[in-house]
């Protein structure tokens, strides 16, 4: 053989990593925006007659 069995499994752990980095995950669009919408202010902001200058 050429290459030691470290060596392979060593090289095949790397090209796993680079197909699914160990980072964490992409977000899709909609995970992003279903985030927006979930997460709404609940105080709503005043009409321009409430607000005291």
């Amino acid at each position: 053989m050429a290459h030691s069995k470290a060596r392979r499994v060593a090289a095949f752990k790397g090209q796993k990593q680079r197909m699914h980095p160990t980072h964490g995950k992409v977000k899709s669009f909609e995970e992003l925006s279903n985030e927006l919408t979930e997460n709404k202010p609940t105080i709503q902001p005043k009409d321009v007659d409430e607000i005291e200058y």
